[in-house]
């Protein structure tokens, strides 16, 4: 499953992780970073219609804290209409450098727009310039009606770096459930589950 040339797995004693999530999350990831793993902070987001249909697609973490796993989209957006149907969602990352996935999912509510538009706002040019050219998921006529936009889009943001965008929202998973996974290259895999309990965190192992 893993070429040992690119990949090491390290041993992982889930009788030393902490009580709570987070900071094992936290450590995963600055160890992730410092092996080299390219764009750690994507991640798979998936989610349901109000038919239950599943959806799933690559987006970008904003951060993770107490507060919950954060990213953002356009509330007109799939995604955006989905989470508004069923706010309910579940991440993925998969780190192969180390052979670990770390799966998360719980609940998911909208922060305030004060806040969505300064998340926008601390990111680059070309995130905001995307994000003014809208309209994602809609039909599309062309290449061109998307080259024309995306110009006009690019020339505001360099001009107006405060251009807000009302549909930009930041959102926050709070999670029920974090798993994390660690391979094993005798198939070992060893997988730990904290799982949301009144008053804090039940930590259990599962079969891989």
């Amino acid at each position: 499953m893993w070429d040992p040339e690119v990949t090491e797995l390290r041993p992982f004693d889930p009788t030393a992780a902490p009580a709570e999530p987070l900071p094992l999350f936290t450590t995963w990831f600055a160890e992730a970073v410092a092996a080299g793993q390219r764009e750690p902070h994507t991640m798979s987001l998936a989610t349901s219609d109000a038919d239950g249909h599943p959806d799933v697609r690559i987006v970008m973490l904003h951060g993770a804290d107490a507060d919950g796993w954060a990213f953002a989209t356009h509330a007109t957006s799939r995604k955006g209409g989905q989470l508004a149907a069923r706010p309910y969602a579940a991440l993925a990352f998969y780190w192969p450098v180390l052979g670990r996935q770390v799966r998360v999912r719980g609940p998911v509510t909208a922060a305030p727009a004060q806040e969505s538009q300064g998340d926008l706002h601390a990111r680059s040019t070309g995130a905001l310039a995307a994000a003014l050219t809208g309209r994602q998921s809609e039909m599309l006529g062309s290449v061109e009606e998307l080259a024309r936009e995306s110009k006009a889009a690019w020339e505001r943001a360099q001009k107006e770096p405060d251009a807000p965008v009302p549909s930009w929202t930041l959102y926050r998973l709070r999670p029920d459930e974090v798993e994390f996974f660690q391979g094993d290259e005798r198939r070992r895999h060893v997988r730990l589950n904290y799982r949301r309990e009144e008053g804090g965190w039940a930590k259990e192992l599962l079969w891989p």
